[in-house]
């Protein structure tokens, strides 16, 4: 039997090398490669600690397929994950790897840029705030405006404990109480834009108070 194996096994080895290298050809075939910008989402972040900065919003992923799949691809199949789950308060370097980038079947990821990311967690604290209600607009003529409430006057806010520190009130979407001749109540969603916080209350009222002609 080993006679037999090893009769002409220069010519077998050969022929192995050869397969290999034709399997090889016919996988890789038709194989091409698309890069897209894909942005990061962070999951498991844990409790009391958020995201202050981070060295990149987004990157570059590379996908390898058929060139018959990829026609097909688009950037919203690709998600990109960075877990959080064992982070602490500070700065750190996060590696992005193979593993946590979702890709359609059959495709694989040739290359990620870049490959870490810094990321800068903080503590997170809660803090009640003053709720400032913006009104613009001139009443019709003979009124004016007697008061502006708001109910509720505070409200709760979440966020980074550097971002509270700043913030003493928030603001409301503007009333535009322009050729208004009478009390009048709206409800306004809490404006935040600017502000890397969340509100528990995501609308209060706001009730101009209208004084003027008498009928």
């Amino acid at each position: 039997m080993r006679k037999i194996l090893l009769e002409n096994a220069g010519l077998k080895i050969s022929a192995i090398l050869l397969s290999v290298l034709l399997w090889f050809f016919v996988t890789s075939r038709g194989q091409s490669e698309m890069s897209f910008q894909i942005p990061i989402e962070f999951k498991n972040i844990p409790v009391g600690l958020g995201i202050v900065t981070a060295s990149a919003k987004s990157v570059n992923v590379t996908v390898r397929g058929q060139e018959r799949l990829m026609k097909s691809v688009k950037s919203s199949d690709i998600r990109v994950f960075i877990d959080l789950g064992k982070a602490k308060k500070g700065e750190g370097s996060y590696h992005i790897n193979s593993d946590d980038v979702r890709l359609p079947y059959a495709m694989s990821v040739a290359n990620v840029d870049p490959s870490a990311v810094k990321i800068r967690l903080d503590e997170t604290a809660v803090k009640s705030v003053r709720v400032d209600p913006v009104v613009s607009g001139t009443p019709e003529r003979g009124f004016y405006v007697k008061s502006v409430q708001v109910d509720p006057k505070t409200i709760v806010v979440r966020g980074l404990k550097a971002e509270l520190r700043r913030i003493a009130e928030v603001k409301t979407d503007v009333m535009d109480i322009s050729g208004m001749n009478k009390t009048t109540t709206q409800e306004l969603n809490i404006d935040v834009a600017g502000a890397n916080i969340k509100p528990d209350t995501s609308a209060v009222k706001v009730t101009v108070v209208m004084g003027g002609k008498r009928i």
